[in-house]
């Protein structure tokens, strides 16, 4: 008997030793050391595959081929632009509960207009001109960012960086340690009081050393001989912008003398891309991310591939070469990373805010449909025929984000009829060349348009801060005023088709062509790091890229 109550006492206490031990593992939590959100402004899906065989083993191939792929991944939203895609990746959310409905929006109720990260009631940090005069005060949802510094009790460290103020700001949250944006006029990257009354000493060493300077003086020729970019149209040709100071849009193009007043040109040079990516390695090592307890968040980016893509257009040999250099630059980024937090210890993810479209008279050159819609002289228009019918002039604010923007205290002022108001304008644009549908925003559900414009369009919605009347053009036509470059923010394949590729701790390696949404990026990183969803979240976890 007391033999079996020995036996019994020993299996129990190995029993209890090893829950206590299995126990005491889980409590350490596996996270990675580190997150790098990398978005590549204006990035066509494309590019991932255009320009593949001319890539380097260790940028975007070492992505493709190590990491998951979401080959199929779209935008769930109208319009399709910057600080909107921005928002919409680090809130997994949309403009209809985020509240950013574009880079710039009209209040409502004011019919003033907002720029999305615009705050009078901060200064500039580390310049003494207005650019500093932001913070993510506009945003109305919490971010990704947000949810790591709630779930380790504001442990983590999160910064954002971008050249463009927005793509700094709204990625890294209302919570960041900090975010930098570059100052055109002194060439420096500077933050607001919203985050510290100064800049830290590391961050001014940094400036010292006039990096925007040194990358200028070297002109930007391309980085291959000129004969080989077979993906690209002839240099000389009339699809492209041309830099103040030049003749032609060709190469080599002499930065050195193109700079005085200020630095605002590295922003059409891929100098921007590397000088933004020199200032995210200095954060990883000054700053010590990825070094600590807990996993910390660097948001990064990379702005002049939008700033090149506006000016220059889809198929330039300038693209080409933005592209070939930002993957060499990505390929220092990972080799850097890889031996400071360590090969296996990060996660990094790499998408756009959004695409871009063919230049319409590039297209047009091939015998492809497409247009330029002169939005201005329809305003004048319209505003004109309001006049003569109500008496009041200016009734349109605006044509913002391919929306009509009434003028509701106006409207209210003169007890004018909206609803017959709104008719008008409808009557109006649908007669208008390049116009496929007009819909009054308070009807959309009953409208007659294709099931994803509707859903796009409730998405991009925000009562507060969007128009009255949305404008739908024809495949491939821009607003007026890009006879040469490109643009975007249309819902078509061509602005919503964007790159989601994932790297790192706890990614798999493959790829998917399941349709994917940029809604799903922010879940996905709640899913990884076991926290919970920004709160306006309304995406699906990818489980197919988790390991």
């Amino acid at each position: 008997m007391k033999k079996n109550w020995l036996l019994f006492f020993c299996i129990f206490s190995f029993t209890s030793l090893f829950a206590q031990t299995k126990i005491s593992k889980n409590q350490e939590l596996p996270r990675p050391k580190l997150v790098v959100g990398i978005m590549v402004d204006q990035m066509r899906w494309d590019y991932l595959y255009r320009f593949y065989n001319r890539y380097q083993a260790d940028g975007f191939k070492r992505m493709l081929n190590e990491g998951f792929s979401c080959e199929n991944t779209y935008i769930n939203y109208i319009p399709t632009v910057t600080a909107v895609g921005h928002t919409t990746v680090y809130t997994g959310s949309v403009p209809a509960f985020h509240g950013i409905t574009g880079n710039d929006f009209i209040i409502r109720a004011t019919g003033k207009s907002m720029y999305c990260t615009e705050d009078p009631a901060v200064q500039t940090v580390g310049s003494s001109s207005a650019a500093g005069k932001m913070s993510p005060r506009n945003l109305l949802a919490s971010t990704i960012t947000d949810e790591l510094k709630l779930a380790t009790n504001f442990r983590s460290k999160v910064i954002g960086i971008a050249l463009k103020d927005r793509g700094g700001i709204l990625p890294a949250g209302h919570t960041a340690n900090a975010a930098y944006w570059f100052d055109d006029a002194t060439g420096n990257w500077i933050t607001s009081t919203y985050y510290m009354p100064d800049l830290p000493t590391w961050v001014k060493q940094f400036n010292a050393q006039k990096l925007p300077e040194k990358y200028l003086k070297q002109d930007w020729n391309t980085l291959y001989p000129i004969n080989t970019y077979a993906q690209s149209t002839p240099d000389n040709n009339p699809y492209e912008g041309i830099f103040t100071g030049m003749t032609t849009p060709t190469f080599p193009v002499r930065t050195s003398g193109l700079f005085s007043k200020d630095y605002s040109i590295i922003r059409t040079t891929p100098y921007g891309n590397t000088l933004t990516l020199d200032m995210a390695r200095a954060a990883v090592e000054k700053e010590q991310l990825g070094q600590g307890e807990f996993t910390d968040f660097l948001a990064v980016s990379c702005s002049s591939t939008d700033y090149i893509g506006h000016k220059f257009g889809v198929n330039a040999v300038e693209i080409e070469d933005t592209y070939l250099r930002l993957d060499q630059d990505l390929a220092n980024l990972f080799k850097f990373l890889d031996g400071k937090v360590g090969k296996g210890n990060y996660t990094v993810f790499l998408t756009a805010d959004h695409a871009a479209a063919h230049n319409p008279k590039f297209l047009q050159d091939h015998q492809i449909p497409a247009g330029s819609w002169p939005g201005a002289a329809f305003e004048a228009e319209l505003n004109k025929q309001l006049k003569s019918k109500y008496k009041v002039d200016s009734l349109v604010l605006g044509f913002e984000n391919y929306q009509v923007h009434l003028n509701h205290l106006l409207i209210s002022k003169n007890k004018l009829d909206e609803g017959a108001i709104r008719q008008d304008c409808i009557q109006l644009l649908k007669t208008k060349p390049g116009v496929a549908y007009v819909i009054d925003l308070d009807k959309v559900p009953q409208s007659t348009i294709p099931e994803i414009l509707r859903q796009r369009i409730i998405n991009g919605y925000h009562s507060a801060r969007s128009g009255a009347i949305q404008i739908i053009l024809q495949p491939a036509w821009l607003p007026g005023g890009y006879t040469t470059g490109t643009s975007h923010g249309a819902w078509n394949a061509y602005d919503a088709h964007i790159p989601l590729v994932w790297m790192g701790w706890g990614i798999q390696s493959g790829k998917t062509n399941t349709p994917t949404h940029m809604t799903d990026i922010a879940p996905t990183l709640a899913a990884l790091l076991h926290i919970q969803e920004p709160n306006a979240n309304i995406g699906q976890p990818i489980t197919q890229a988790l390991k």
